[in-house]
Protein backbone atom coordinates (compact mmCIF):
# COMPACT_ATOMS: atom_id res chain seq x y z
CA UNK A 1 0.00 0.00 0.00
CA UNK A 2 1.54 3.29 -1.22
CA UNK A 3 0.68 6.80 0.07
CA UNK A 4 -2.50 7.10 -1.88
CA UNK A 5 -5.09 4.60 -0.47
CA UNK A 6 -8.04 3.45 -2.57
CA UNK A 7 -11.27 2.61 -0.95
CA UNK A 8 -11.46 -0.98 -1.57
CA UNK A 9 -7.92 -1.00 0.52
CA UNK A 10 -9.50 1.12 2.96
CA UNK A 11 -12.18 -1.06 3.36
CA UNK A 12 -10.04 -4.18 4.02
CA UNK A 13 -7.93 -2.83 6.36
CA UNK A 14 -11.54 -1.67 8.07
CA UNK A 15 -13.49 -5.07 8.52
CA UNK A 16 -10.42 -7.62 7.43
CA UNK A 17 -11.26 -10.07 10.56
CA UNK A 18 -14.00 -7.67 11.73
CA UNK A 19 -16.52 -8.61 8.79
CA UNK A 20 -15.32 -10.52 6.35
CA UNK A 21 -12.51 -12.90 8.10
CA UNK A 22 -14.14 -13.15 11.42
CA UNK A 23 -13.11 -16.54 12.90
CA UNK A 24 -15.89 -18.36 14.38
CA UNK A 25 -14.76 -21.36 15.50
CA UNK A 26 -12.16 -22.27 13.51
CA UNK A 27 -14.03 -21.26 10.29
CA UNK A 28 -13.66 -18.35 7.75
CA UNK A 29 -16.89 -16.49 7.53
CA UNK A 30 -17.37 -14.76 4.06
CA UNK A 31 -17.93 -12.75 2.12
CA UNK A 32 -17.34 -9.59 2.72
CA UNK A 33 -19.80 -6.71 1.88
CA UNK A 34 -19.41 -4.79 -1.15
CA UNK A 35 -17.44 -1.36 -0.83
CA UNK A 36 -18.89 2.11 -2.83
CA UNK A 37 -17.15 3.49 -5.72
CA UNK A 38 -13.72 4.04 -5.56
CA UNK A 39 -12.51 6.70 -3.59
CA UNK A 40 -8.90 8.06 -2.56
CA UNK A 41 -7.34 8.76 0.99
CA UNK A 42 -3.53 10.41 0.83
CA UNK A 43 -1.50 9.59 4.21
CA UNK A 44 -0.60 10.33 6.52
CA UNK A 45 -3.58 11.92 7.42
CA UNK A 46 -1.96 14.01 10.34
CA UNK A 47 1.78 14.20 11.36
CA UNK A 48 2.57 13.82 15.37
CA UNK A 49 -0.73 12.91 16.37
CA UNK A 50 -1.24 9.19 18.09
CA UNK A 51 -4.47 7.84 19.59
CA UNK A 52 -6.56 9.14 16.64
CA UNK A 53 -10.25 9.78 17.17
CA UNK A 54 -12.80 10.91 13.88
CA UNK A 55 -16.00 11.24 14.54
CA UNK A 56 -18.83 11.99 11.86
CA UNK A 57 -21.82 13.82 13.48
CA UNK A 58 -24.89 14.98 11.73
CA UNK A 59 -23.80 18.71 10.94
CA UNK A 60 -21.85 17.38 8.21
CA UNK A 61 -18.36 17.70 9.93
CA UNK A 62 -15.62 15.27 10.78
CA UNK A 63 -14.38 15.67 14.36
CA UNK A 64 -10.73 14.68 14.76
CA UNK A 65 -8.56 14.40 18.34
CA UNK A 66 -5.60 12.72 19.00
CA UNK A 67 -2.58 12.44 21.44
CA UNK A 68 0.03 15.36 21.04
CA UNK A 69 3.50 14.26 21.71
CA UNK A 70 4.02 17.13 24.79
CA UNK A 71 1.28 15.42 26.08
CA UNK A 72 0.16 18.38 27.65
CA UNK A 73 -3.46 19.35 25.77
CA UNK A 74 -6.41 18.44 23.92
CA UNK A 75 -6.64 19.35 20.62
CA UNK A 76 -9.74 19.22 17.93
CA UNK A 77 -10.13 19.59 14.41
CA UNK A 78 -13.44 19.39 11.89
CA UNK A 79 -13.64 19.32 8.35
CA UNK A 80 -16.64 18.12 5.60
CA UNK A 81 -14.30 15.37 4.36
CA UNK A 82 -11.54 13.03 5.91
CA UNK A 83 -9.24 14.25 4.03
CA UNK A 84 -9.84 18.02 4.83
CA UNK A 85 -9.00 16.89 8.20
CA UNK A 86 -5.16 16.83 6.87
CA UNK A 87 -5.19 20.81 6.16
CA UNK A 88 -8.38 22.11 8.70
CA UNK A 89 -7.22 24.75 11.30
CA UNK A 90 -6.57 22.80 15.02
CA UNK A 91 -7.96 24.08 18.02
CA UNK A 92 -6.80 23.29 21.54
CA UNK A 93 -9.52 23.30 23.76
CA UNK A 94 -8.17 22.20 26.90
CA UNK A 95 -4.37 22.79 28.68
CA UNK A 96 -2.91 20.37 31.48
CA UNK A 97 -3.20 21.55 34.94
CA UNK A 98 -0.12 23.18 36.44
CA UNK A 99 -0.72 21.56 39.68
CA UNK A 100 -2.53 17.89 41.41
CA UNK A 101 -5.00 15.78 38.72
CA UNK A 102 -5.11 16.28 35.07
CA UNK A 103 -1.30 17.35 35.51
CA UNK A 104 0.44 15.13 33.24
CA UNK A 105 0.28 12.70 30.34
CA UNK A 106 -2.71 13.81 28.57
CA UNK A 107 -3.57 10.58 26.63
CA UNK A 108 -5.82 9.18 24.14
CA UNK A 109 -8.93 11.79 23.67
CA UNK A 110 -12.07 10.56 22.31
CA UNK A 111 -15.12 13.12 21.28
CA UNK A 112 -18.24 11.69 21.68
CA UNK A 113 -22.38 13.78 21.32
CA UNK A 114 -24.52 12.35 23.72
CA UNK A 115 -27.55 13.30 24.74
CA UNK A 116 -27.20 16.86 23.03
CA UNK A 117 -23.82 17.66 24.45
CA UNK A 118 -20.27 17.20 23.34
CA UNK A 119 -17.67 15.08 25.78
CA UNK A 120 -14.47 14.27 25.53
CA UNK A 121 -13.05 11.27 27.40
CA UNK A 122 -8.93 11.16 27.94
CA UNK A 123 -6.24 10.12 30.48
CA UNK A 124 -4.14 12.00 32.64
CA UNK A 125 -1.61 11.58 35.16
CA UNK A 126 -0.65 13.92 38.06
CA UNK A 127 1.13 16.78 38.13
CA UNK A 128 3.21 15.59 41.46
CA UNK A 129 2.66 11.97 39.96
CA UNK A 130 2.58 11.90 36.52
CA UNK A 131 1.84 7.79 36.65
CA UNK A 132 -0.91 7.88 38.87
CA UNK A 133 -3.07 7.76 35.16
CA UNK A 134 -7.03 8.13 35.02
CA UNK A 135 -9.74 8.71 32.94
CA UNK A 136 -11.71 12.02 33.04
CA UNK A 137 -14.58 14.19 31.02
CA UNK A 138 -15.00 17.26 29.57
CA UNK A 139 -18.68 18.42 28.42
CA UNK A 140 -19.60 21.32 26.00
CA UNK A 141 -22.84 22.14 25.10
CA UNK A 142 -21.95 24.53 21.96
CA UNK A 143 -23.18 23.23 18.88
CA UNK A 144 -19.35 23.54 17.58
CA UNK A 145 -17.34 21.92 19.84
CA UNK A 146 -14.14 23.86 19.05
CA UNK A 147 -15.52 27.27 19.72
CA UNK A 148 -14.95 26.65 23.60
CA UNK A 149 -17.22 25.95 26.74
CA UNK A 150 -16.02 23.13 28.51
CA UNK A 151 -16.24 22.24 31.77
CA UNK A 152 -14.18 19.60 33.63
CA UNK A 153 -16.54 17.05 34.76
CA UNK A 154 -14.04 15.13 36.76
CA UNK A 155 -12.80 11.55 36.93
CA UNK A 156 -14.73 8.56 35.98
CA UNK A 157 -14.99 6.21 38.79
CA UNK A 158 -14.19 2.90 38.82
CA UNK A 159 -14.43 -0.07 41.34
CA UNK A 160 -10.33 0.19 41.43
CA UNK A 161 -8.71 2.56 41.98
CA UNK A 162 -5.76 1.58 39.88
CA UNK A 163 -3.92 2.81 36.49
CA UNK A 164 -6.97 3.45 34.01
CA UNK A 165 -7.09 5.08 30.80
CA UNK A 166 -8.81 5.03 26.95
CA UNK A 167 -12.42 4.93 28.08
CA UNK A 168 -14.27 4.63 25.08
CA UNK A 169 -18.65 4.51 24.65
CA UNK A 170 -20.81 2.95 22.70
CA UNK A 171 -24.55 2.12 21.94
CA UNK A 172 -26.03 -1.53 21.98
CA UNK A 173 -29.63 -3.09 22.02
CA UNK A 174 -30.43 0.75 23.37
CA UNK A 175 -27.68 0.83 26.49
CA UNK A 176 -25.06 3.10 26.40
CA UNK A 177 -21.82 0.91 27.37
CA UNK A 178 -18.43 2.25 29.03
CA UNK A 179 -15.21 0.41 28.18
CA UNK A 180 -11.75 0.78 29.10
CA UNK A 181 -8.37 -0.36 30.54
CA UNK A 182 -7.16 -0.75 33.61
CA UNK A 183 -4.70 -2.38 35.71
CA UNK A 184 -5.93 -4.88 38.76
CA UNK A 185 -3.09 -6.25 40.91
CA UNK A 186 -5.03 -9.23 41.56
CA UNK A 187 -4.74 -9.78 37.86
CA UNK A 188 -1.21 -8.88 37.45
CA UNK A 189 0.65 -6.24 36.03
CA UNK A 190 -0.68 -4.55 32.80
CA UNK A 191 -3.48 -3.90 31.79
CA UNK A 192 -6.75 -5.43 31.18
CA UNK A 193 -10.20 -4.50 28.94
CA UNK A 194 -13.14 -3.61 31.01
CA UNK A 195 -16.98 -2.88 30.33
CA UNK A 196 -19.48 -1.29 32.70
CA UNK A 197 -22.82 0.61 31.75
CA UNK A 198 -22.92 4.20 31.81
CA UNK A 199 -24.55 6.07 34.44
CA UNK A 200 -27.21 8.62 34.91
CA UNK A 201 -24.17 10.64 33.56
CA UNK A 202 -21.69 10.48 30.53
CA UNK A 203 -18.76 10.42 33.04
CA UNK A 204 -20.61 8.09 35.40
CA UNK A 205 -21.05 3.74 35.84
CA UNK A 206 -23.17 1.90 37.26
CA UNK A 207 -23.64 -2.04 38.19
CA UNK A 208 -21.99 -4.92 36.97
CA UNK A 209 -18.37 -4.24 35.54
CA UNK A 210 -16.71 -6.87 33.42
CA UNK A 211 -13.20 -7.94 32.80
CA UNK A 212 -13.69 -8.70 29.31
CA UNK A 213 -10.27 -9.04 28.25
CA UNK A 214 -6.71 -10.25 29.79
CA UNK A 215 -3.05 -10.51 27.45
CA UNK A 216 -2.42 -13.83 27.37
CA UNK A 217 -0.97 -14.11 23.71
CA UNK A 218 2.25 -13.65 23.03
CA UNK A 219 1.98 -10.95 20.73
CA UNK A 220 -0.33 -9.06 23.96
CA UNK A 221 2.93 -9.30 25.85
CA UNK A 222 6.02 -7.79 24.27
CA UNK A 223 7.34 -5.18 26.39
CA UNK A 224 4.51 -4.91 28.62
CA UNK A 225 1.38 -7.04 29.28
CA UNK A 226 -1.17 -4.48 27.42
CA UNK A 227 -4.49 -4.65 26.20
CA UNK A 228 -5.93 -1.26 26.11
CA UNK A 229 -7.48 1.33 23.47
CA UNK A 230 -10.56 -0.43 23.02
CA UNK A 231 -12.75 0.47 20.06
CA UNK A 232 -16.48 -0.51 18.83
CA UNK A 233 -18.31 -1.39 15.41
CA UNK A 234 -21.51 -3.52 15.16
CA UNK A 235 -22.31 -5.15 11.83
CA UNK A 236 -24.61 -7.86 10.64
CA UNK A 237 -25.91 -8.85 14.39
CA UNK A 238 -22.44 -8.65 16.23
CA UNK A 239 -20.34 -6.70 17.90
CA UNK A 240 -17.07 -6.11 17.57
CA UNK A 241 -14.19 -4.79 19.77
CA UNK A 242 -10.80 -4.09 18.45
CA UNK A 243 -7.84 -3.47 21.31
CA UNK A 244 -4.00 -2.35 21.09
CA UNK A 245 -1.62 -5.04 22.55
CA UNK A 246 1.89 -4.64 23.32
CA UNK A 247 4.41 -2.38 24.15
CA UNK A 248 4.32 1.23 21.48
CA UNK A 249 6.97 0.61 19.56
CA UNK A 250 7.15 -1.94 16.14
CA UNK A 251 5.45 -4.62 18.39
CA UNK A 252 1.83 -2.68 18.57
CA UNK A 253 -0.75 -4.26 16.80
CA UNK A 254 -4.69 -4.75 16.97
CA UNK A 255 -6.62 -7.77 18.65
CA UNK A 256 -10.09 -8.44 18.42
CA UNK A 257 -13.24 -9.84 20.22
CA UNK A 258 -16.14 -10.74 19.24
CA UNK A 259 -20.18 -10.79 20.41
CA UNK A 260 -23.51 -11.61 19.15
CA UNK A 261 -25.11 -8.22 19.52
CA UNK A 262 -28.13 -9.89 21.22
CA UNK A 263 -25.21 -11.62 23.87
CA UNK A 264 -25.31 -10.33 27.56
CA UNK A 265 -22.22 -8.28 27.45
CA UNK A 266 -21.17 -8.14 30.76
CA UNK A 267 -20.81 -11.80 31.09
CA UNK A 268 -16.80 -12.45 29.70
CA UNK A 269 -18.09 -15.13 27.84
CA UNK A 270 -19.77 -13.41 25.57
CA UNK A 271 -17.06 -12.28 24.36
CA UNK A 272 -14.38 -14.71 22.17
CA UNK A 273 -10.96 -13.29 21.29
CA UNK A 274 -9.20 -13.52 17.72
CA UNK A 275 -6.21 -15.70 18.21
CA UNK A 276 -3.87 -13.39 16.29
CA UNK A 277 -3.57 -9.97 15.45
CA UNK A 278 -6.10 -8.48 12.74
CA UNK A 279 -3.51 -5.85 12.33
CA UNK A 280 0.08 -4.87 12.91
CA UNK A 281 3.50 -4.13 11.57
CA UNK A 282 4.03 -5.01 7.86
CA UNK A 283 7.68 -4.05 6.49
CA UNK A 284 6.34 -4.04 3.00
CA UNK A 285 4.60 -0.72 3.62
CA UNK A 286 6.75 0.22 5.92
CA UNK A 287 4.20 1.10 9.17
CA UNK A 288 5.49 0.13 12.29
CA UNK A 289 3.16 -0.30 15.51
CA UNK A 290 -0.37 0.68 14.07
CA UNK A 291 -2.73 0.70 16.52
CA UNK A 292 -5.12 2.65 19.11
CA UNK A 293 -7.60 2.62 16.52
CA UNK A 294 -11.04 3.70 16.05
CA UNK A 295 -13.72 3.55 13.28
CA UNK A 296 -15.83 6.54 11.19
CA UNK A 297 -17.87 6.14 8.36
CA UNK A 298 -16.96 7.24 4.35
CA UNK A 299 -18.57 10.33 3.31
CA UNK A 300 -21.09 8.72 1.30
CA UNK A 301 -22.08 6.38 4.38
CA UNK A 302 -21.54 3.34 2.56
CA UNK A 303 -17.51 2.27 3.76
CA UNK A 304 -16.45 1.60 7.07
CA UNK A 305 -12.70 3.58 7.50
CA UNK A 306 -10.53 2.11 9.73
CA UNK A 307 -8.53 5.06 11.56
CA UNK A 308 -5.15 4.81 13.19
CA UNK A 309 -1.67 5.75 14.16
CA UNK A 310 2.32 3.95 12.97
CA UNK A 311 5.48 5.09 12.40
CA UNK A 312 7.12 4.41 9.37
CA UNK A 313 10.67 3.26 10.96
CA UNK A 314 10.84 0.08 13.38
CA UNK A 315 13.75 1.09 15.42
CA UNK A 316 13.35 3.53 18.15
CA UNK A 317 16.37 5.15 20.54
CA UNK A 318 14.82 5.08 23.98
CA UNK A 319 11.37 4.74 25.57
CA UNK A 320 9.16 4.84 22.56
CA UNK A 321 6.76 6.93 24.37
CA UNK A 322 9.35 9.61 24.31
CA UNK A 323 9.55 9.26 20.54
CA UNK A 324 7.04 12.17 18.90
CA UNK A 325 6.11 10.37 15.36
CA UNK A 326 3.52 8.71 15.65
CA UNK A 327 1.34 9.58 12.94
CA UNK A 328 -2.83 9.20 11.66
CA UNK A 329 -3.65 7.22 9.18
CA UNK A 330 -6.87 6.01 7.37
Amino acid sequence: MNNVVPRWIVRRLAVVAVVAMTVVAGLVVTPAAQASPAVQYTNPLAEQRADPHIFKHTDGFYYFTATAPEYDRIILRRATTIQGLASAPETVIWRKHTTGEMGAHIWAPEIHFINGKWYVYFAAGRADDIWKIRMYVLETSNANPLSGGWVERGRISTPLDTFSLDATTFVANGVRYLSWAQNDPAVGTGTNLYLARMGSTPWTITGTVARISVPTYSWETVGHRVNEGPSVIERNGRLFMTYSASATDANYCLGMLTASSTANLLSASSWSKTATPVFASNTSTGQYGPGHNSFTVSEDGQSDILVYHDRNYRDISGDPLNDPNRRTRV
